[in-house]
């Protein structure tokens, strides 16, 4: 299955420039792609396409990779790990964080007893059971993605909440030097 910037929205390629429109294929990487590729998706032409890469190379935000005599570009996983944890902590409290994750862990739970399963992949076995019905295959597998997409969002939580303290202390010391600067 190939992916798709934005999953079905089309609308985005004609109120972006080719450039935001580059930059929006490149976030949404999930494998290393060429410049050709990036250009066919994101509508743009080859050479803006490069130069919006090696800009956002030079800007830390893709690696480059070299797959043989090609080069391709992906995202800076740890830097969008480290930019999703800090917006966590910027946009939350610790007691939100708290709340979010007990909410995580009772959705978790209720999943576990309506299909009677430990796990996602357990569930996702369950998909092979011939006495299913399509409606609920279909529900299954909404839930999976979802189950998959709601232990990504638990772990980062985690991190932030484990990390909150450190970026509470940066963010002071910043405010701090900023006041002593203009006084």
């Amino acid at each position: 299955m190939t992916e798709s910037p934005r999953d079905g929205v089309q609308s985005w390629t004609e109120s972006m420039s080719a450039r935001d429109r580059i930059r929006a294929v490149a976030e949404s990487l999930r494998e290393p792609r060429s410049v050709n590729w990036i250009s066919e998706q994101a509508d743009a032409a080859w050479s803006t396409t490069n130069e919006e890469l090696q800009d956002l190379v030079d800007q830390g935000q893709l690696r480059r990779v070299e797959a043989g005599e090609t080069t391709r570009y992906q995202p800076d996983y740890t830097r969008l790990l480290f930019e999703e944890i800090r917006t966590l902590i910027e946009e939350n409290t610790r007691e939100e964080l708290r709340s979010e994750l007990a909410a995580i862990t009772e959705e978790i739970e209720e999943w576990q007893a309506t299909y009677d399963v430990e796990t996602w992949e357990e569930l996702e076995q369950s998909l092979a059971d011939g006495d299913l019905a399509s409606d609920e295959l279909h529900e299954r597998r909404d839930v999976i993605t979802r189950w998959e997409e709601t232990l990504e969002d638990r772990r980062l939580i985690k991190h932030a909440l484990v990390l909150y303290s450190d970026v509470e202390a940066a963010r002071e010391q910043r405010i701090n030097v900023a006041d002593r600067d203009t006084n």
